[in-house]
């Protein structure tokens, strides 16, 4: 049986045989969970955060408050209610829309214990949030990125919220936690949690676009995950219509409208940033790698690869490894 992880640290002829997209992503770029602090939060208070190109999850845990990203609509956070922001602009979290002076999130103070970030008294408490950031390795994070929009929310009255209700629980227990193996529990306890908010944009109808919402459905979705499961086939427009049940001209018009490009154009990047990803981190030859992504022979494969990414594949892996070789070492001075 072909593995389904969710992450693997190395191997990219690992993320070649995921048969799920989703899984075949995160692998493929290989998400880190960095754990900032949890914020405790009274009276009139405001935290600006800074724009950075990642992905922040976060939960009230207890009491509510505002999220305000620049150019949408503020919106009101109450308990038990998560949000995912993919490469969030500034934005600020507050205890309302009244003006406050907010702060820089680098400057909060940290509480007695050592452990999170307080605003006003413990006494007076009235807001009680969690939030994790991700990094990724790599330069193709913008597949992920791009697909996502500014703000997946999941109440705590939605179908999901039960799940994410008993996720919360696990993960304040775990950021609270000093035992033993701490660290590796949160690092897969968050990237769960992000799957399953991955999951619910795909289902929400009020946000259709982007290849990620396109899994949900039977027909695009079919079709994606058929190139997924077969990336080195020399699929045709006809077979992945097929697939779908559609017409060519009606599956080629859905497919675009959904994902943002043609059905054979998204296997031609797909294939591309597998190539990358194997000639940055793999060890196979330069024919293997293209075998292994459909191409009938090394100069096939080298003259696409060129045409998408603008060097030869062997000048692109030396130039990768050339860069890492001119990297200062750790606990070296730079």
């Amino acid at each position: 049986m072909e593995s389904e992880i969710l992450y693997v640290s190395s191997a990219p002829r690992v993320v070649l045989g995921l048969r799920d997209p989703l899984a075949a992503v995160m692998a493929l770029l290989r998400p880190r969970a960095v754990v900032p602090a949890p914020l405790h939060a009274a009276g009139p208070w405001g935290v600006r955060f800074a724009p950075f190109p990642h992905v922040k999850l976060g939960v009230v845990v207890t009491g509510q408050c505002w999220l305000r990203l620049d150019g949408l609509e503020p919106i009101l956070l109450n308990e038990g209610d998560f949000y995912l922001l993919g490469h969030p602009p500034q934005y600020m979290l507050s205890s309302s829309l009244e003006e406050v002076e907010a702060r820089p999130a680098a400057t909060l103070p940290r509480n007695t214990s050592g452990r999170g970030f307080r605003i006003g008294t413990e006494a007076d408490e009235d807001s009680y949030t969690c939030s994790v950031d991700f990094t990724f390795d790599g330069g193709d994070s913008a597949m992920l990125l791009d697909a996502l929009p500014r703000v997946v929310l999941v109440r705590a009255g939605d179908p999901r919220g039960p799940l994410f209700m008993n996720l919360a629980s696990l993960l304040v227990s775990e950021i609270e936690s000093l035992d033993v193996g701490n660290p590796l529990v949160l690092e897969h306890l968050a990237q769960i949690i992000f799957v399953h908010m991955l999951r619910a944009h795909a289902e929400n109808n009020a946000q259709p676009s982007g290849w990620i919402a396109a899994l949900a459905e039977d027909g695009v979705g079919a079709a994606l995950r058929a190139i997924h499961a077969e990336v080195g086939r020399r699929w045709t427009l006809a077979e992945l219509a097929e697939i779908s049940q559609m017409s060519r001209s009606v599956f080629s018009a859905a497919f675009k409208a959904k994902v943002g490009v043609p059905p054979l154009t998204y296997l031609i990047k797909w294939r591309m940033t597998l190539a990358r990803d194997g000639l940055r981190n793999g060890d196979l030859s330069i024919s293997e790698l293209a075998a292994a992504t459909g191409y009938e022979s090394e100069s096939a494969f080298s003259t696409a690869f060129r045409r998408e990414v603008g060097s030869s594949p062997r000048h692109y892996r030396n130039a990768v490894r050339s860069a890492r070789m001119r990297e200062p070492q750790q606990g070296t001075p730079a």
